[in-house]
């Protein structure tokens, strides 16, 4: 799995938790019979196996769509409001302050069995404060890169989205384990290029603008790649969860995902668009 923001739900990776319907037959067998745990395979009471709605329904793409717009524009109002009213003195600080609290959030929401709305709303707005100074930044160095940028994000999730509908594409195993281990990688190689970048070493696989050699265009352009891998993969487990019947509160998850993964995404091209600009 590669969104760790899935990795801890059951129902977003096809494994469907018992209604209280099967709970309380299976309570009932061990009563009966003696043994504990699951009856035998195959041992099923009438309607037993017809999964009941959660009692505060289920989740739906509709639901997904919507708390997603709703996390991008506090995204993007945020990013706004950094971008126009942040004082030029205060831009790094922003950056990595927001960066450093925007990882941590991930983290511990992430690790939540039920996801927080406060701490997913939270995290967009902390995100918007970063993509609002990282894109002040770029600006300033390259007038009109955001709009560019905003608009070749947008184009590249819709595209990857209609590929991913139109052409059938099937998120298997395989897939997922490649994706995984090429985003962790990655991470891991960003990672260290910033603690030695604190110190002064300049490793030259992260520079901006036109003078940016090949292995800084290399690894943005495999950085997209991955972006746009993560977002496929993310699509594959919001239908999951949609097909196992997932409780409405999980579509706070599917948002929380998408968003962290449309983030990375915008990052990724910023910076790409830098390296053939003047």
């Amino acid at each position: 799995m590669a969104n760790p923001i899935f990795r801890n739900s059951e129902t977003f990776n096809g494994r469907p938790a018992p209604t209280q319907a099967q709970q309380q037959f299976q309570s009932r067998w061990g009563q009966q019979s003696g043994f504990q745990g699951q009856p035998p395979q195959g041992y099923q009471p009438p309607q037993a196996h017809q999964q009941q709605a959660p009692a505060g329904g289920v989740m739906t793409l509709d639901d997904v769509i919507a708390k997603s717009a709703a996390t991008l524009l506090l995204v993007f109002v945020a990013a706004a409001a950094t971008f126009v009213l942040l004082p030029p003195q205060f831009l790094f600080p922003a950056l990595i302050g927001s960066a450093l609290v925007g990882f941590v959030t991930v983290l511990l929401v992430a690790g939540r069995h039920t996801i927080p709305v406060g701490g997913v709303m939270f995290y967009a707005a902390v995100e918007g404060v970063f993509v609002g100074a990282i894109s002040k930044f770029f600006e300033t160095m390259f007038e009109g890169i955001v709009v560019s940028a905003v608009l070749a994000t947008f184009v590249a999730a819709g595209a990857t989205l209609a590929a991913y509908k139109f052409f059938n594409i099937r998120v298997t195993p395989r897939f997922r384990k490649m994706v995984f281990i090429g985003t962790a990688a990655m991470a891991g190689v960003f990672l260290v290029n910033l603690v030695l970048a604190l110190f002064g070493i300049d490793t030259g696989i992260r520079d901006v603008g036109s003078g940016a050699g090949l292995l800084s265009i290399a690894v943005s352009v495999l950085a997209v790649g991955l972006a746009v891998f993560n977002l496929i993969v993310d699509f594959d487990f919001v239908e999951r969860g949609i097909a196992t019947r997932a409780p409405a509160t999980e579509s706070w998850r599917a948002a929380f995902g998408i968003t962290v993964t449309m983030v990375w995404l915008y990052v990724e091209i910023l910076r790409i668009l830098s390296y053939v600009r003047d």
